[in-house]
């Protein structure tokens, strides 16, 4: 294998490879090539006066043939270095980066050409590839501050704090006085504790403060897009969670028009429209979401839902009978069947006609209260099944809602035990 160096550009880019001074080789350097491997280092001027010396050292000839190499190769970067810096300062970004591109597969370790290419990538939009080259540039050059601030304030922009956080520490070992450093840490740090906080909130299932706390993060950065839609989001998660399914809707569907994609906020916004009973709206939602994440299993399971609620809401609704929400506590359902059993039992109508429409009435009324009432019921219910339907088959029998009037005739509707423990009659 024929030794080959890598070269570097050095700090001043706009400087000549060689001065009128060329660089001297110090004591202990080599002064032949024999010795160089691929992947060997020296600045770009140094490199260059170290062949020249070398074709004066009567080297042999396959050194001679690498020194005209070296030569040849160095006098190509120069000129790809002046194409990237004009190509930067014409404000060419994609060409600059092209250049520097072909020297940094050579010149790896150049420090200086690797922030000259994160600054295109950033005037690109491409902020996430700066943060690769500016990371490099931070190790290759002693103290660089201005490394550690830019990747910071690049993982702020980009919504990641806790990143950001990480790396302005970086920056304040090195000068703890750094003015810069020291204004974006105080900013990150107060974000980070109010996010982090809210997320606390969020596990204990304290969503209205969870609420305050990301209204708090949208007020300390309103000029950061990323943390508004992220704010957003999860204000958007609370209210679902939360069963505000109005307060939910408006906001996600704002989380919605700014990131049409958000899985989280067509997750959160199918749930709110369940509660709504807003069927179509939530199957919709769901089928969006599972594009963008077909593995997702509570978006599976969420669209079954919905699909068996808009089947069951074509059928017999025990949340419609009873006049209630959803999202309706028990003492709501309860006063709700109360209610409508004194207005419905059929010891009030005598007119034949009007009493059996009024015994198929109380019997759903009841049947309502039944399944409502108790939470396992309700659960299969609220989850798309009909525990009344799934009892009836079990034992053999038909639809449980064509029970006889007799059966319910017993019926206490002020008790609030089962139905048969009281006769009650409405004189």
């Amino acid at each position: 294998m024929q030794p080959t160096l890598v070269l570097s550009l050095g700090s001043d880019l706009r400087s000549p490879s060689l001065s009128s001074q060329p660089p001297p080789i110090l004591a202990g350097e080599q002064t032949s090539l024999s010795g160089w491997y691929v992947g060997s280092f020296l600045p770009f001027g140094k490199s260059e006066v170290f062949c020249q010396r070398s074709l004066k050292s009567n080297p042999s000839e396959n050194e001679e043939k690498e020194a005209q190499s070296q030569l040849i190769k160095s006098d190509e970067m120069q000129r790809l270095r002046s194409q990237a810096l004009d190509a930067f300062e014409s404000s060419d970004y994609i060409a600059a980066i092209t250049f520097l591109d072909k020297i940094l597969e050579v010149c790896v370790w150049d420090a200086e050409l690797r922030e000259l290419r994160a600054e295109c990538f950033i005037k690109e939009g491409e902020p996430r590839k700066a943060i690769s080259d500016l990371k490099a540039a931070s190790k290759l050059k002693n103290d660089n501050t201005e490394a550690f601030y830019k990747i910071s304030t690049l993982y702020y922009e980009l919504g990641d704090h806790e990143l950001s956080l990480s790396e302005v520490r970086e920056c304040l070992k090195l000068d703890q006085d750094h003015k810069r450093c020291f204004a974006h840490y105080k900013q990150v740090k107060k974000l980070n504790k109010l996010i982090k906080s809210a997320e606390e909130l969020i596990k204990e299932g304290r969503y209205t403060d969870a609420t305050s706390k990301y209204e708090s993060v949208m007020k300390t950065e309103p000029s950061v897009s990323e943390y508004t839609i992220r704010s957003k989001e999860r204000i958007c998660h609370c209210f679902s969670k939360d069963e505000k399914p109005v307060e939910a809707i408006r906001v996600c569907s704002e989380v919605l028009q700014m990131e049409p994609d958000n899985v989280n906020a067509l997750k959160d916004r199918a749930e709110a429209y369940l509660i709504e009973e807003m069927y179509d709206e939530a199957i919709q939602d769901y089928e969006t979401a599972q594009e963008h994440n077909e593995n997702d299993q509570q978006i599976r399971e969420g669209l079954e839902k919905a699909q068996r609620l808009l089947k069951q809401s074509q059928k017999r609704d025990y949340y419609k009978i009873l006049g209630v929400k959803r999202n309706a506590k028990k003492q709501e359902i309860i006063k709700a069947y109360r209610k409508l059993a004194l207005q419905w039992h059929p010891d009030n109508f005598q007119n034949e006609e009007e009493k059996k429409k009024a015994e198929k009435k109380f019997i759903d009324i009841a049947a309502a209260k039944e399944v409502l009432s108790d939470p396992e019921m309700r659960k299969k219910f609220d989850d798309g099944e009909d525990p009344l339907d799934a009892e009836s088959q079990q034992g053999g029998g038909g639809n449980p809602f064509h029970r006889s009037w007799n059966s319910w005739q017993g019926f206490n509707p002020f008790s609030s035990g089962g139905p048969f423990r009281f006769k009650f009659h409405f004189n």
